[in-house]
């Protein structure tokens, strides 16, 4: 008889870093072709503008010209990496855009310091599936409609209604999030928010947050929790 295996079987080994960064480049470069060029911008021109700095300032120093050249590839690679990042996030947006629940994966994952959202929208359109979500933060209450304009304002002017009735001294932006020439897209949810004029104090935003979380909103058909950017598949064909 054969012998059993008392051993578990081992978890499939995760990507190392240097592969996870190729998945992305590959993930970026399908959807955005452009992006290559702009990496490539990134990590040229610095190194070219270091290293004639180094040369410049070194004259013939062979030593000061290989630390020139060193600090010329480190500031070029963070450059690119930092491209890369910034493509790679828009790329991964862009799949999901115009999808129900679009809005509350960039504010589960995208929002930056001083800003609080949940990704559940606070008010659904039942019938469009359109939403109202709201982040608070430095500079007030934010209110992000997803779906055309023609759809959405009337339920963003409700929940201001709402919001101004419970904090009436505390300031309401409204974010359109749609097909809509002007409106904002899914990658600049977050630059937008940090763009406003900061209002509100740490604590002032604390106790705004706990204000508002006492709005009690229904909403209808239920809506996806939130969708995973990074993680989207592309449909089957049939």
């Amino acid at each position: 008889m054969a012998r059993r295996s008392d051993k578990a079987p081992k978890a499939p080994k995760e990507p190392g870093r240097i592969k996870q960064m190729y998945q992305v480049f590959t993930m970026t470069k399908r959807h955005d072709p452009r992006s290559v060029w702009w990496m490539l911008l990134g990590f040229v021109l610095p190194l070219v503008a270091v290293v004639t700095a180094g040369i410049l300032i070194s004259g013939t120093n062979v030593f000061g010209l290989v630390l020139w050249s060193i600090s010329g590839l480190l500031a070029g690679t963070l450059v690119f990496l930092i491209v890369l990042s910034r493509r790679a996030e828009k790329a991964a947006y862009s799949q999901i855009e115009g999808q129900p629940g679009a809005v509350g994966a960039v504010l589960k994952s995208s929002l930056r310091r001083g800003w609080t959202a949940s990704e559940m929208p606070v008010a659904v359109s039942p019938r469009t599936q359109d939403a109202v979500y709201r982040a608070v933060g430095r500079g007030g209450v934010a209110l992000i409609g997803e779906g055309p304009k023609s759809r959405t304002t009337r339920m963003l002017d409700d929940e201001r209604r709402k919001v101004a009735r419970v904090l009436p001294n505390v300031p309401i932006n409204i974010i359109h999030v749609g097909p809509d020439e002007d409106s904002v897209p899914l990658h600049r949810i977050a630059r937008t928010l940090g763009g406003y004029k900061k209002q509100l104090s740490k604590a002032e935003v604390y106790a705004v947050n706990n204000r508002i979380t006492s709005l009690t909103t229904k909403t209808g058909m239920p809506i996806p929790k939130g969708i995973d950017p990074m993680r989207v598949r592309a449909p089957r064909p049939r």
